[in-house]
């Protein structure tokens, strides 16, 4: 049996759009952010924001790893390189993210770099075993979903006393992250703010829901933990519109296969014996945020990148034509940037939303440029449910 085939059920997705319509039948606009880019490639994959009311508008939130990491982590990384003794490993799509002068980890490996491409952090930890004369460095990034592999790399190097291997840590926060987007679009917005937000399904089953509990309630926003698939993201959506028409403003789990409210003990463990919060990180469109990222704890200092080469961070302006920060922010559509499918494609992309596979702006290129083929069509003579 497909599992995942059931939520793509054509009949029941026809059902939940006529439900939607039916709620959304109001004389008003609805504004809601998907926070996770999973979620925004998932809605533009399946053509769903076609098939919602007019009234309805989805705003695409930050929530992409590689997105709202600032130019000045690639250009921290890329000073290790100066070292030949230096093996940088990290994720694919980080290996093009342009630092200062437009420096990406991959044009310094076309200049002599040793800069690999691995799977994850144990990948780069097997290599830093097989490597003893180099150090290897693993270039961590990644909301909490990612978190625990990298845990669990310390933990190893520690229970080995594998010298040669570090961790430049760039691990960021979901909650904190969604405060600051809250505030951030409120003023952008002169204080009309989001209406509704999806949380990401993926973290909450790491952290739980009850993070994304005390968000709602501190900002009074109807909120629905989400997964990945048609129906999951149709039925959030048609959660979120029955709490607004009926005044309601509370954290719904609309992934309940995979998500409780207190997450994966064990992970968290991992994650609170290897981290501890920094006092303020940088994000690409929202600044500097108070405890919203995590840094290696003293422990685990000898396997800390950051401390081991005393790597100090300095801020890089980003190309000002790119228009990533707005649309990380939801303040602007990614065809309204003036680089969009034109100096700036997947092939030669000027911005992390671009070369992102979880950014907004390839999302918009794989599957808006062209009017989306839709997968589920709507007969307003069907039953609602």
């Amino acid at each position: 049996m497909n599992y995942a085939h059931a939520f793509a059920d054509p009949a029941l997705g026809r059902r939940l759009l006529l439900a939607i319509a039916r709620e959304a039948d109001k004389p008003r606009d609805y504004f809601l952010m998907e926070f996770c880019g999973g979620h925004t490639h998932a809605l533009c994959k399946y053509g769903l924001p076609s098939l919602l009311p007019p009234n309805i508008h989805l705003v695409h939130g930050p929530g992409c790893p590689v997105c709202v990491l600032p130019a000045g982590r690639i250009s921290q990384a890329l000073e290790l390189l100066s070292s030949s003794k230096v093996v940088l490993c990290s994720f694919g799509d980080m290996l093009r993210v342009p630092g200062s002068h437009g420096q990406s980890l991959l044009s310094a490996r076309a200049q002599g770099a040793d800069v690999r491409m691995v799977l994850g952090p144990m990948q780069a930890l097997q290599l830093a075993q097989t490597l003893p004369e180099h150090e290897v460095v693993f270039f961590a990034i990644g909301f909490e979903t990612t978190t625990p592999p990298t845990a669990q790399a310390l933990r190893l190097a520690k229970q080995k006393g594998l010298k040669n291997f570090s961790i430049l840590c760039n691990h960021v926060l979901t909650p904190p992250a969604m405060r600051g987007v809250l505030r951030a679009f409120g003023a952008a917005q002169g204080g009309l703010g989001l209406d509704a937000m999806l949380a990401p399904g993926h973290v909450s089953t790491v952290i739980g829901y009850k993070p994304f509990e005390e968000v709602a309630q501190a900002f009074g926003i109807p909120t629905c933990v989400s997964g990945f698939e048609p129906l999951d993201l149709l039925e959030a959506i048609y959660r979120l519109l029955c709490q607004l028409n009926r005044n309601e403003a509370r954290l719904e789990n609309g992934f309940a296969r995979a998500t409780t409210r207190e997450g994966n003990p064990t992970a968290q463990q991992y994650m609170r014996e290897t981290f501890v919060l920094r006092p303020n990180f940088e994000w690409r469109g929202l600044g500097n945020l108070p405890e919203s990222a995590l840094g290696i704890a003293p422990a685990y200092a000898a396997w800390d990148a950051q401390a081991k080469w005393q790597l100090p961070y300095k801020p890089v302006a980003d190309n000002p034509r790119c228009c990533c920060a707005q649309v990380l922010l939801g303040q602007k559509k990614p065809p309204e940037c003036t680089l969009f499918a034109k100096a700036c494609t997947p092939a030669s992309p000027m911005g992390a939303c671009m070369l992102s596979p979880e950014g907004a702006c390839s999302a918009y290129y794989a599957y808006v440029q062209e009017e989306p083929m839709a997968v589920l069509r709507v007969k307003k003579t069907e039953e609602t449910p």
